[in-house]
């Protein structure tokens, strides 16, 4: 049997470490539990002080991914956002984790 597939592709690594979704919408179905994974394991790993998840071309995330973005900051690192779509955008305001991470706009 075959390992599933990374959820998330990794741009770049250092004490910044750069993330994203290929600028594919995240479904519903996404295994919450295997994304954790994948991030609690680039923190430790890479000792990266910033986690940047890039989120141009995303216009879809499901809710508990985005909670699961705020509580990776437990692990020791800053959560930042860049380019998240309206629709995200205004789900960070609605839920106020436009507070706990923060968000960037790049062109």
């Amino acid at each position: 049997m075959t390992a599933p597939a990374p959820i998330l592709e990794v741009y770049e690594v250092g004490s910044t470490t750069v993330v994203g979704f290929g600028g594919r919408d995240v479904l519903d179905d996404v295994n919450i539990v295997a994304c954790r994974d994948e991030i609690i394991a680039l923190i430790e790993h890479e000792k990266c002080d910033v986690l940047a998840f890039d989120l141009t071309g995303v216009t879809l995330l499901p809710s508990g991914l985005l909670g699961l973005l705020a509580s990776a900051r437990q692990h020791g690192a800053a959560i930042h956002l860049y380019n998240p779509s309206p629709d995200i955008r205004e789900v960070l305001e609605t839920t106020h984790l436009d507070k706990v991470m923060e968000v960037h706009f790049v062109m």
